[in-house]
């Protein structure tokens, strides 16, 4: 009930910037742009009504392609097939950009509900942070980010709810919501690799490893080939019906330059170095491989933690590496909150870093727009000149701080899921050998 309040909050807040005229191709008036900007209401649903041709109900990306300039067309959106269908979904029955929010928010939210319910099942009174979380207010309704969410929570449930089945079976089984994810917005596939090292270390205390393994090699491969198979199955279809179309949204993406619309570290840092084709460049470079750097750091800080206490951290080692990909990727999208805030409920890091992040990413929010919309305005927006400017910059460079220093906080915190099996501590420095069972060594 409070998830849904609060989702209704969220599409309260972008509703505020839809009609209440609308022009020929259903855009709403007056000033569309000044007030999504300077009454903080921006959303990218409402604004992607127009420019993908969403309007116009084609199908996505079957019919249409990139342009040498990296222009959209026939149809292709720059987001993965399954949020492609639901953007399609939303537009079919609406002939404006609010008709078009109002449906993406009806299709959506039972995600967001989802979502709530499962915390609440895993987690307890910390699922509070989603029922009742200032970002869910500002980004439930801003991308299409709930159903990504509800793969990454769902997967999580899955592990440790599902108590009638062996651990394999249940880790499969969310490779598979995983791999799902994948193909609404990619990043819950980076989760297969902790998941996996925890299904080859046999789950809490490695109680459910094969008899006489050390290591279930069959399963975590089949962790990793669950989730790549779901992912490549959702996009095959595409792939086959419009090769052109369905790769142009992966060709738009890494055509992203660092620039002012990936609000991330990269730009506010060399913001005087952007225009250069050999920053940009360099750039398509190092940030992946800064990413990838921070997922191996992840999960081999896990793995020795592994060593100590018999467990790997598959949850901590996600919420760590997904705080590696938040810092060091090109692009900052404000609604990737959505993305970090579950695990704020699923570990358990002090409370201090939940509330400085929180008024981080409210300050940065909220201050972007503000500062685009003194842009547009052509008014004073220098970090002397008034509060829009030092509030963005608290919220960019307190965000980064933050995020560095959550990746250590995560990889040391408890699960919040699973405390008393999943942190239990070795006596031994090393992690032992499972004791064999009756079943294991043909004793009656």
């Amino acid at each position: 009930m409070l998830s849904a309040l609060t989702l209704a909050a969220g599409y309260a807040n972008k509703a505020r910037c839809t009609g209440p005229d609308f022009d020929a191709s259903g855009r709403s008036q007056p000033d569309y742009q000044e007030r999504s900007y300077g009454d903080a209401c921006y959303s990218d649903i409402q604004n992607l009504w127009l420019g993908r041709d969403i309007d116009q109900h084609v199908f996505p990306y079957v019919h249409g392609g990139i342009t040498p300039d990296g222009t959209l067309f026939g149809g292709v959106v720059e987001y993965p097939v399954l949020s492609g269908l639901l953007m399609w979904l939303g537009a079919l029955f609406a002939d404006t950009d609010a008709g078009f929010l109002a449906a993406s928010a009806l299709i959506m939210a039972p995600f967001g509900i989802a979502t709530g319910y499962w915390l609440g099942s895993l987690t307890g009174g910390r699922a509070l942070l989603w029922a009742l979380g200032p970002p869910v207010v500002l980004y439930a309704f801003h991308n299409w980010e709930l159903p990504v969410v509800a793969c990454a929570v769902g997967a999580v449930f899955l592990v440790h709810r599902w108590r009638s089945a062996p651990l394999r079976t249940r880790a499969v089984a969310a490779a598979v919501v995983l791999g799902l994810g994948f193909a609404f917005k990619l990043y819950p596939a980076i989760f297969a690799l902790p998941l996996a090292l925890y299904v080859l270390s046999g789950g809490p205390g490695g109680a459910e490893l094969p008899a006489g393994k050390r290591y279930d090699v069959r399963g975590a491969l089949a962790v990793a080939g669950a989730a790549a198979g779901t992912a490549v199955l959702a996009n095959l279809p595409f792939a086959l019906l419009g090769p052109q179309g369905w790769w142009a949204s992966f060709d738009f993406q890494s055509r992203r330059q660092v620039d002012i619309s990936t609000n991330s570290v990269w730009y506010w840092g060399f913001r005087d170095w952007t225009d250069s084709d050999g920053f940009q460049s360099t750039m398509d470079v190092v940030s992946p491989l800064l990413v990838l750097l921070s997922f191996a750091v992840a999960c081999l800080l896990g793995w020795r933690r592994l060593q100590r206490t018999g467990t790997f951290p598959w949850i901590q080692v996600s919420a760590a590496m997904l705080c590696g990909f938040l810092l060091l990727h090109k692009v900052h999208s404000p609604q990737f909150a959505l993305w970090l805030l579950p695990f704020f409920a699923l570990v358990s890091v002090p409370w201090g870093w939940v509330a400085a992040y929180l008024l981080a990413d409210a300050a940065m929010g909220i201050g972007i727009f503000r500062w685009f919309y003194l842009n547009m305005t052509g008014e004073a927006n220098g970090i002397h000149d008034g509060f829009t400017a030092q509030a963005l910059m608290i919220g960019v460079w307190g965000r980064a701080a933050l995020l560095a220093g959550l990746f250590l906080a995560f990889l040391n915190a408890r699960s919040a899921v699973d405390p008393p099996s999943d942190d239990s501590p070795s006596d031994d420095s090393r992690r032992p050998d499972p004791v064999p069972t009756e079943r294991q060594t043909g004793l009656r």
